[in-house]
């Protein structure tokens, strides 16, 4: 168990370094003050605020298995309501809230309403968030709680860099904060501190989107410009005008649409029968099919001629080399010799020659002789007919060739001269439509550049609504500036000055000491100076905020100790009378805070780096 009661105005936890102890602490100086548990305080009561997660992943693993069943609970007073929060940071217990309950009851009855809404749904009710709705990004009033509650304990992994710096990756919070843009951002604090009133944000988003159609219309009638000067140039070349005598707008519509139209009434005419041929082109072509098809009948008939010509021319040298043979043999039947002895068969047959009687059959040589020249005479006949076939087409080819020739190349040039005239017809009937598309993309422009112009006024007669708005809202920012400049009077000096201004689309804060300064301490003095000024208007119900501060071991390490030190006495010079303080401030240090508050009431915790001196009082 560990309790650390808070009270209204300055709470310090301080953990010491050993350098600084001195007497005060003691203690084994080998330890460091980082480290001891400032960080995961603030963040445990960030979570009993609200906020979704309580410790890194690897802190929050080390944690729930050291207290499997640990809790962490708060008693925060709402409006003069005390509730009581609790919840877990291990794994034996609920979400709880308790409206007017004791935190020692509700821890040793596990009482209470599931889940923490009703306590933030309260506070939520309190600041009136409702009222923010159009401004802060956020579905619900508790939501816009939690944001307000990521300014108002500020991660120290931020380190005080930038105004709107509220949350860091590394801290794996899981805050909305994460998610917005520096615009929502600055607009969610102007909301918070009342710096913006809802009817001009709907002004504003109203004007955003007049000037995103202002410019859509603007690059529309740029479009149709240009494409029209396009098209009106392409007009001229084609139609063969002079581009310097067109007088843009209408004017040029009207000579380009004469010029057009009477150069398609000109190919409409119909000169000295010229149309004859194209109107006559499917005679044409069915005569010129006609003649090819002639010559290519005639073309095989001779094909066919030319290949049996030299077949009988071979059939009838044939025959004519039997025929000397043939005759020769007949002669030679005759007047026989005998075959085997080659003697006269006359004198064989006187002698009595036993082989005399196989004689040649001389009729039927004399037939075979008769028959080849008969043969011989029928094929040459034959091939004279063939010859004379050969030559009658030969005689019919030249001329149906010539003709197909001639008619194919009246057929080619009937047909160009059509497409020619077609070509040129559709090109000045497109002439046509082109200058009737120019003369409404003119008159498109014109209602585009018209509409544009009329944004163009609405965009200014809401902007000077806005203006009027942002003087009624600059009377915060005087307020919040002169607040700032006090503070950073009294830490710094008072030949120095500070200035918080809206400027443009940002947030700017400034601190002057013989010039603007700009380092990272002053950085960071800015970042809490401004801070504790919106907690000094909150105390005078100036903002949609509890007067209420957690800063998380704020000094940077080149900011000087005695700035360091006037902090904490202008904190303490606003309590104004002690427990009656109408504020809290919460700040966790491991620079020594001044002497004179190192007691009671305003230390309220001394951390160490030793196991038994931390927070948890153990190592994890």
């Amino acid at each position: 168990m560990r309790e650390v009661r808070l009270r209204p105005g300055l709470n310090i936890l301080w953990a010491p370094d050993p350098a600084e102890r001195g007497d005060q602490v003691g203690g084994d100086a080998g330890f460091i003050g980082h480290g001891s548990g400032k960080t995961l305080f603030c963040r445990l009561l960030r979570y009993c605020l609200g906020e979704d997660r309580f410790a890194a992943d690897e802190q929050r693993e080390g944690i729930t298995h050291a207290f499997p069943k640990g809790i962490v609970g708060a008693e925060v007073v709402v409006d003069g309501v005390p509730w009581v929060v609790v919840r877990p940071i291990g794994m034996g217990w609920g979400h709880l809230a308790v409206r007017d309950g004791n935190l020692d009851e509700v821890v040793n009855g596990n009482q209470g309403v599931e889940g923490v809404e009703p306590f933030l749904d309260a506070i939520a009710e309190t600041f009136r968030f409702e009222e923010l709705a159009a401004v802060v990004p956020q579905d619900r009033p508790r939501d816009t709680w939690r944001l307000a509650l990521a300014w108002l304990s500020r991660d120290q992994e931020c380190r005080f860099d930038k105004l709107l710096d509220w949350r860091s990756a590394d801290s794996q919070s899981g805050s909305a904060a994460r998610s917005l843009s520096v615009p929502q951002l600055r607009d969610t604090l102007r909301a918070l501190i009342g710096a913006i009133d809802p009817a001009e944000y709907a002004l504003r988003e109203e004007i955003a989107r007049l000037e995103a159609e202002h410019a859509g219309a603007k690059q529309e009638a740029g479009r149709r410009v240009s494409e029209a000067r396009r098209l009106q140039s392409s007009l001229s070349d084609e139609l063969q005008l002079d581009p310097e005598c067109l007088v843009p707008g209408p004017m040029a519509v009207e000579v380009l649409r004469e010029a057009a139209t009477a150069r398609l009434d000109r190919l409409g005419e119909v000169e000295d029968g010229s149309d004859a041929a194209v109107t006559d082109l499917g005679a044409l072509r069915s005569e010129s099919y006609a003649a090819r098809q002639r010559v290519e009948e005639l073309q095989n008939r001779l094909s066919g001629v030319q290949a049996r010509i030299p077949e009988i021319e071979a059939l009838v040298a044939r025959i004519r080399g039997e025929i000397p043979g043939a005759s020769a043999r007949a002669r030679g039947a005759e007047h026989p010799v005998c075959p085997v002895c080659e003697v006269p068969v006359d004198l064989a047959l006187a002698d009595g020659c036993k082989l005399s009687h196989q004689l040649p059959d001389l009729e039927e040589m004399k037939r075979r002789l008769g028959q080849l020249q008969q043969d011989a005479e029928r094929e040459r006949q034959r091939l004279e007919q063939h010859r004379e076939q050969e030559r009658r087409i030969m005689l019919d080819l030249n001329p149906a060739r010539e003709r197909a020739d001639k008619l194919h190349r009246r057929l080619r040039s009937t047909e160009l001269m059509r497409d020619t005239r077609s070509e040129a017809w559709f090109r000045a009937r497109r002439c046509v439509e082109d200058v009737e598309r120019l003369d409404r993309l003119l008159a498109e422009h014109e209602s585009v550049q018209s509409r544009a112009d009329a944004l163009q006024g609405e965009i200014e007669s809401r902007r000077d609504r806005a203006g009027a708005f942002r003087d009624a809202q600059a009377g915060v920012f005087d307020v919040l500036s002169r607040t700032f400049d006090r503070i950073i009077r009294t830490v710094v000096g008072m030949n120095a000055s500070g200035r918080v201004a809206l400027e443009g689309k940002g947030l700017r804060a400034s601190v002057v000491l013989g010039g603007e300064r700009s380092t990272a301490a002053i950085d960071s003095l800015k970042v809490i100076a401004f801070d504790l000024a919106v907690m000094q208007m909150s105390v005078e119900g100036l903002t949609h905020l509890p007067a209420f501060l957690i800063h998380d071991s704020p000094r940077e390490a080149d900011l000087g100790l005695g700035v360091y030190h006037r902090l904490f006495h202008f904190v303490r010079d606003l309590e104004d009378g002690g427990d009656g303080a109408s504020f809290q401030y919460i700040v966790t240090t491991t620079t020594s805070p001044p002497s004179a508050l190192r007691m009671d009431p305003w230390l309220v915790e001394t951390l160490g780096g030793a196991a038994e001196d931390r927070l948890l009082r153990r190592d994890l």
